[in-house]
């Protein structure tokens, strides 16, 4: 498990992530192969994930949008938050693909960033993320999951992930 930028009250009260305009939304969470067969293992229905290896939302309870299939609109949860996968795990962190570089980023729609951008905290959690995300293991499982490296809008650019160019 990667360890938590925003805490769990923050993004229980937050009415963002696991929201989305469109049901092919960019922002639906892709899985690492592992992870599919492990949403598989715990019998999620394969319904639940498309061919891209996304998380396929539904439409929102509310009547606007589309929410994520494993999202409890009700008690603003996630229902695998336990065994949730790596980018809901990253969020508001995000994997990018960038004029062919692989870039961290962070989401700037996330209200706790909003506030804590410019703090020593965000400094080190970034520090400790791009440490993490550019160890042989983690630099593997990007490797052999390129679908979890998408081009995102709206996000500023915190570091150059080191991938050696064969894996971008």
């Amino acid at each position: 498990m990667i360890k938590q930028f925003v805490p769990e009250e923050a993004c229980l009260k937050c009415q963002g992530c696991c929201r989305f305009k469109d049901v092919d939304s960019v922002w639906s969470p892709c899985l690492l192969e592992e992870e599919v067969l492990d949403l598989m293992d715990k019998s999620i229905p394969p319904a639940f994930i498309n061919m891209q290896r996304k998380i396929r939302p539904i439409p929102n309870p509310k009547g606007d949008g589309f929410i994520c299939a494993f999202f409890e609109a009700k008690l603003n949860t996630c229902k695998i938050y336990s065994f949730r996968p790596f980018e809901c795990q990253l969020y508001p962190f995000l994997i990018n693909l960038r004029d062919k570089k692989v870039v961290l980023t962070v989401d700037l729609n996330c209200p706790y960033v909003k506030e804590k951008i410019n703090t020593i905290n965000f400094k080190e959690y970034a520090e400790y993320l791009s440490a993490y995300l550019n160890t042989p293991a983690q630099l593997e499982i990007l490797k052999d999951n390129p679908q979890i490296i998408q081009a995102y809008e709206d996000v500023m650019d915190v570091v150059e992930l080191q991938l050696p160019d064969a894996f971008k």
